[in-house]
Order: C-alpha cells, then structure tokens, then sequence
C-alpha cells in the first residue's frame, strides 16, 4: 500500500531499472574511455575544448564515481584497436558502464559501434565542444547510436554528467 500518492515508496513511482549483463551484476567500475588526441586537452585548441587536462578529466571522473560508491577507470589511446580492447576488457570484468569520448573516431568508427553493441553495457558518449554547433562532418556519430545517451557541448562538465546519469540509470543513488 502507497505511503502516500507523492511518496518515492508509492506503489505507482517509477522503479530504478538495474542492468544484467549476461546474467551478472555490474561490478562497481565505469570505465571512461578517450580516444584520439584528447591526451592533448589543455593545449590543443583551448578556444574549443577549453584549458583543462586530460589528468582533470580523469580526476573529476573519480571524484564523481565516488560520490555513487562506483569507480572510474580512466583510459585513453590513439588507437582505434586499443579503444576496443577497453570496450571489451569493460564486459570481461562485468563493468557497471562505460563513458566514452571517441574523439574523431564518433564520426568514423563503425567497429567502436559494433563494440559497443555486443558488449551490451550501458554507455554515454561525451563530446566537451558541441559538434552540432561545427563542421557538418561532426554531426553524425556512429557511436551515439550504440549508446543510452550523448552529450556535447558542456566541456569537461559532460564527463561528470555523464556518470551521474549512468548511476541513475543504473539505479545507484549518491552515497551519504
């Protein structure tokens, strides 16, 4: 019975939806995987992707994965191969998600895509510019496809959305 109509313990609230991947629970870990040229952050092109590193990326990521009892392990590699890799260690290790910022490979990566299909875990693509707001090539992202949701345009600020929407999903509340 409700304890009352508005009462998150009311028979007729929404239910927090929690993932199974092949049978088994998520582990506590997100893996948060750049692609190519974000080990430049801070110094490529500050007037579009701001001043912030790519160690300030990852240490917002783990801050935020604390917040929900979770851990971020932080990856980032040039290689495409080595990208899918991440995705696929992230299934053998029954990762809780994956936040994934594939760079110039979004627009051109069919085999991330695919990566990301099979593994069946949910996944955020982040993007610190708005692709939208550039060149028309941006626009389209095979990854997003593969993905729960995207987010662009928030710089580095994505990443930390990017995680809370995960928990969320997940159903994982913030930790007292």
């Amino acid at each position: 019975m409700c304890a009352h109509p508005r009462s998150p313990h009311c028979c007729r609230a929404p239910r927090a939806r929690r993932w199974i991947i092949d049978g088994q629970s998520p582990s506590g870990t997100v893996y948060v995987l750049n692609g190519p040229n974000l080990n430049l952050l801070g110094t490529r092109e500050p007037e579009t992707y701001g001043h912030a590193t790519l160690s300030d990326v990852e240490k917002l990521c783990r801050g935020t994965a604390e917040d929900f009892g979770l851990r971020a392990d932080c990856r980032q590699s040039n290689r495409e191969g080595e990208l899918i890799d991440f995705i696929h260690e992230a299934k053998a290790k029954s990762a809780a998600g994956i936040v994934i910022n594939g760079g110039g490979y979004s627009h051109t990566s069919i085999a991330i895509h695919d990566a990301l299909v099979a593994v069946k875990i949910p996944a955020v693509e982040v993007h610190i510019s708005n692709v939208y707001a550039r060149e028309s090539f941006r626009h389209h992202s095979y990854i997003a496809r593969a993905a729960m949701a995207s987010i662009s345009g928030f710089g580095i600020d994505g990443y930390r959305l990017a995680i809370i929407g995960l928990a969320s999903k997940l159903g994982i509340k913030i930790k007292a």
